[in-house]
């Protein structure tokens, strides 16, 4: 039975002060990993070719994918630290206390700028559909940049008040645990700053742009339908109806499926303790959207389809192939 008892610690090493291991079958051990490996891979991947394709063409260096730009930094990072997820999955910690609060540091960083970013996105995006006439003069380069950086000053501000990276782990009540408590006053200003404020900020501007997207897609057809056009401009109008509704549907959707868990786990108490061992499903999911905004946000560019390819066949190796014209 001894044996049997020192395979359940963390640290065999330590009996007295080692944490125990969570008990669950091998199946569900394998699966788990092959399943956050692939979700920290593809997140990872998908990306770097995002920062690698905006980067290196120059006919991608616009406001827009200035941001975008920064969304898929945001989100490379939150894919990388994914890794340090897949390890606490049998709820033991190896890197000690430092490296848990740099952990826990990186992560709030990290998501706090993505939420940002699509926040930004969505701002950039109501100023492009509802005044397209203004959209140059008052969407720059310039303020675009200063935007992106605030949004991470910001985000590291914010995300370094709540880490004590002089006593890490002081929370910890065996060798082997990593965990955060969230206090009252600190988990409703994190609520209200990473989730009600930016979800509704991109709730309402996407909701206006819907509006006013299917507004302009009907009064197209209204028109053909005055100068007798209608049937082969009338069905792409319809289609670009749909197409408007379902892709505003998918980003809302999607973002509020992956966030809303983990911030209604952090609501349960008033001292709230999550626990990276407990709460990794919440957590990972929370991640998982970082995995799914590539996808959202840039798989819908043709653009996108087409630098994946130079990439892929490394033609932008080639001399020049930063002047290639992919749109």
């Amino acid at each position: 039975m001894e044996p049997l008892e020192e395979a359940e610690l963390c640290f065999p090493q330590l009996p007295n002060s080692s944490c125990r291991r969570d008990e669950r079958s091998l199946s569900v051990s394998l699966i788990t990993y092959i399943l956050l490996s692939s979700i920290s891979l593809l997140t990872v991947t998908l990306n770097l070719l995002v920062i690698i394709s905006i980067s290196h063409f120059k006919q991608l260096h616009s406001p827009t994918n200035l941001l975008l730009l920064s969304l898929g930094v945001s989100d490379f990072f939150i894919g990388f630290l994914m890794i340090f997820q897949i390890m606490l999955t049998d709820g033991c910690w190896y890197l000690g206390d430092l490296m848990c609060a740099l952990y826990y540091l990186m992560g709030c960083i990290a998501t706090s700028t993505s939420i940002g970013n699509m926040m930004l996105i969505s701002v950039d995006r109501f100023m492009a559909i509802c005044f397209p006439l203004h959209y140059s003069t008052k969407v720059t380069q310039t303020r675009v940049q200063v935007c992106v950086c605030l949004c991470w000053i910001c985000s590291t501000v914010f995300g370094s008040l709540g880490i004590d990276l002089e006593h890490p782990g002081r929370f910890n009540s065996c060798s082997g645990e990593c965990v955060f408590v969230i206090d009252y006053i600190t988990g409703r200003v994190d609520l209200f700053l990473s989730f009600i404020f930016p979800v509704t900020v991109i709730v309402v501007l996407y909701m206006k742009v819907f509006v006013v997207a299917v507004t302009q897609a009907r009064a197209m057809r209204s028109h053909t339908v005055t100068v007798k056009v209608q049937t082969s401009v009338n069905i792409p109008a319809k289609k670009s109806e749909m197409k408007a509704a379902r892709t505003l549907g998918v980003v809302i959707v999607v973002f509020l499926m992956c966030l809303c868990p983990y911030y209604c786990v952090s609501l349960t108490g008033q001292d709230t303790l999550l626990n990276t061992s407990s709460s990794a499903f919440v957590i990972c999911l929370f991640y998982f959207n970082s995995c799914l905004n590539p996808v959202i946000y840039a798989f819908f560019y043709p653009w996108f389809r087409k630098s994946i390819k130079l990439i892929v066949t490394l033609k932008i190796l080639q001399p020049d192939s930063c002047d290639t014209n992919i749109t």
